[in-house]
């Protein structure tokens, strides 16, 4: 174990408003960790000290040369796993876009994928990881699409499901952009099915979710799925 146990008190804080109190921005990136988790040195020393405990009772033989930090190690790959809970979606700059109410406006889309994420089930905390594809028609603004990366990790970086970060993109995407539509699909294999009792070895989860003019326009879905790289709609929620 180690003497000197680091503390993590994340990156410095960032970009725009979150809630009532205005941060300052200082770097693109830094709108993913407005919120830096506080997590003092006695308290990571306490939680090494009960990971090691748990690895040696599941058998672990925690006090070899390969294995002797692999509490320390555990802790900061889940710390870093979880990042996404220092961040704020609606610190994500929108610039205005071209369209100005001509007839191309609501069926010309723009579609960010795959997006590769990793995330942790909030059931078993076990990995379930994949690929994301993200669609917008847009309003009066739009977004970088690196923003759209950006935002999936954003979300992925938690104790989560499949379903909520599809459903917390699409919702984030309509409040940042206001647009005619939004589409998010996403993919995922997850651990905990293929790792425990269950085992449905090579199986994936999809899910899809809709909003706005891909509600009304089932050319519009068929389209998104073409960019996605999907057969068709059928058997997709």
């Amino acid at each position: 174990m180690n003497d000197a146990p680091e503390q993590f008190h994340g990156p410095p804080p960032v970009a725009g408003m979150v809630g009532e109190r205005l941060v300052r921005i200082t770097d693109e990136i830094e709108w993913a960790a407005v919120s830096p988790r506080q997590i003092t040195a006695g308290e990571w020393q306490r939680f090494e000290e009960y990971l090691k405990e748990i690895f040696e009772a599941l058998g672990l033989a925690a006090e070899s040369a390969a294995t002797a930090d692999t509490p320390r190690r555990f802790l900061r790959a889940l710390f870093d796993a979880t990042s996404g809970y220092e961040g704020d979606e609606k610190l994500v700059t929108a610039f205005e876009t071209e369209c100005h109410g001509g007839s191309d406006c609501r069926i010309s889309q723009i579609v960010e994928g795959p997006i590769p994420f990793f995330s942790l089930c909030e059931h078993h905390s076990l990995p379930f990881f994949g690929k994301a594809y993200v669609g917008y028609i847009a309003h009066e603004h739009i977004l970088g699409l690196s923003k759209l990366t950006r935002l999936v990790r954003l979300f992925a970086r938690r104790f989560s499901m499949q379903e909520r970060i599809g459903r917390q993109l699409a919702e984030s995407l309509q409040q940042i952009l206001q647009p005619h539509g939004v589409a998010v699909h996403l993919e995922a294999v997850h651990l905990c099915t293929q790792m425990r009792g269950v085992r449905e070895i090579e199986s994936s989860t999809r899910t899809t979710h809709w909003r706005g003019t891909y509600d009304e326009d089932p050319q519009l879905r068929a389209e998104f799925f073409t960019l996605c790289g999907q057969r068709g709609p059928a058997g997709l929620g």
